[in-house]
């Protein structure tokens, strides 16, 4: 009678063909077209006509923080943009990225970081880190943070009051090192 093989080598080796299979599909997959995020989207008066499959995209520059927007070392909040701008002590942009806004908006003026709260529950429920408070408005506190799972926002009702103003992750890990406490924050319309 030939030996019989133990369940335990039948099974090793499916996992191992199993795994193999994944890796080989994860190259496969790796190598093919990635996707990207539209960064605008196409205003309803563009044509179907207007589009070129051919033409490669142009490589984008961030936008230039906005005039008026104040010198030496800041954080630049545009409220029309729902961009952030991370200003160094020449006034350079060290970096920029787009934000979440909440339903409440500070109004436009200079501000400085009054509190850094490492992590923390949204009032959405989200859990959220790197929070740093520089404004207050109609009782509600408004800050920058970001969800500890990089998600965005949920929608929240109109008439939800939500100062929470969302970065990605990565964003939000650049901003809690550039601004410390009493960083002047300033915000544009």
């Amino acid at each position: 009678m030939p030996a019989r093989i133990p369940s335990w080598a039948w099974v090793s080796g499916l996992t191992v063909g199993a795994v193999a299979a994944v890796a080989v599909l994860a190259v496969q997959a790796d190598h093919g077209p990635q996707p990207t995020a539209a960064t605008a989207r196409p205003s309803t008066s563009a044509s179907a006509g207007a589009h070129h499959p051919a033409a490669s995209p142009k490589p984008s520059t961030p936008p230039e923080p906005p005039a008026g927007s104040g010198t030496g070392r800041r954080v630049v909040y545009s409220l029309g943009q729902k961009r952030v701008w991370l200003m160094d002590v020449r006034g350079m942009p060290v970096r920029t990225f787009t934000v979440w806004p909440g339903t409440v908006s500070p109004d436009p003026g200079a501000y400085a970081i009054s509190q850094r709260v490492p992590a923390t529950t949204g009032s959405d429920g989200t859990k959220i880190e790197h929070i740093m408070y520089f404004a207050g408005k109609a009782g509600i506190f408004i800050a920058f943070s970001n969800a500890v799972d990089g998600a965005s926002p949920p929608p929240v009702a109109p008439d939800v009051k939500t100062g929470g103003v969302r970065t990605g992750k990565a964003d939000g890990a650049a901003l809690w090192t550039f601004a410390e406490k009493g960083t002047r924050v300033v915000v544009v319309a």
